[in-house]
């Protein structure tokens, strides 16, 4: 059976560049983007485009920031998609390789990250579970410092974020996708648990962490649209929305309290 063609629309990098610009990213900035690339439609030179449609935008002086998370660097005994036998975890936890921020891949997150951590001149920040990468003349100012036991708090990148007056760009992503809402977990009441990885240079380590978890991102992200000022739009076809990380991050220390349960209640701790 012949391939159906693509039903489109057709977008390039200038595409992406002017779209943005239309919806008020502006040069010089700083982005944290989160993104779909199948939701733009047919892309001529996929991810790679999207990126550079991204960095014409912020232009020279911009910074391009995104998450490049390794939630497989992770206990076993926490998998579910797929689950492993039992009898293998032990040896799992004594083989799997340690991070290390020059190769070892995204996962999860979607192409467009980790065409970002090999793109030359990347930074990637050291948190083996929760790190993020960055383009541009703030990357190494943003992912320095992100301390081992701070997947998303206080002294990981978003804090940087956050004080530096980023703005997240939603780029085909919903807000379930939203990392900013994270760093409210940390000023929040939340439960701590013990987090197991690869420790550095082989074997395995448990920390204690704040309990994170994205359940009801997408309600909380609902009420935040309707309550705080969001730019929409659409690059291609896909939907955008563009806010302030700080507006995201006050907005969910007061939602999150009332609306969803404590972190306790879920079964297991997100990565």
């Amino acid at each position: 059976m012949p391939i159906p063609p693509p039903t489109g629309p057709l977008v390039t990098r200038d595409t992406v560049a002017a779209q943005l610009r239309l919806l008020g990213v502006e040069t010089g900035e700083i982005l944290l983007v989160h993104t779909s690339l199948r939701s733009l439609g047919w892309v001529n030179g996929g991810a790679v485009a999207v990126v550079r449609g991204l960095l014409d935008a912020l232009g020279p002086s911009g910074t391009l920031v995104v998450p490049t998370q390794t939630a497989d660097l992770s206990d076993p005994a926490v998998w579910s998609s797929p689950p492993v036998p039992e009898e293998w975890w032990d040896r799992i936890r004594a083989t799997m390789p340690d991070y290390d921020p020059l190769i070892t891949p995204t996962r999860g997150v979607g192409v467009l990250p980790e065409t970002v951590r090999t793109w030359p001149g990347a930074r990637r920040s050291a948190h083996p579970q929760t790190s993020f990468a960055a383009l541009g003349p703030r990357a190494a100012e943003i992912t320095e410092g992100h301390a081992p036991d701070c997947r998303l708090g206080e002294r990981s990148p978003l804090a940087r974020l956050e004080k530096l007056a980023a703005r997240v760009l939603l780029l085909g992503a919903g807000y379930d996708a939203c990392t900013s809402f994270h760093l409210a977990e940390y000023r929040i009441p939340s439960p701590l648990v013990r987090v197991g990885r690869p420790a550095p240079g082989g074997g395995w380590e448990t920390v204690t962490e704040v309990s994170i978890t994205s359940d009801r991102f997408d309600e909380l992200g609902h009420d935040f649209e309707r309550d705080r000022p969001v730019v929409r739009g659409r690059v291609g076809a896909a939907d955008v929305r563009l806010f302030p990380v700080a507006d995201a991050v006050a907005y969910a220390e007061r939602w999150l309290p009332v609306h969803r349960p404590r972190a306790e209640e879920f079964p297991h701790p997100a990565v």
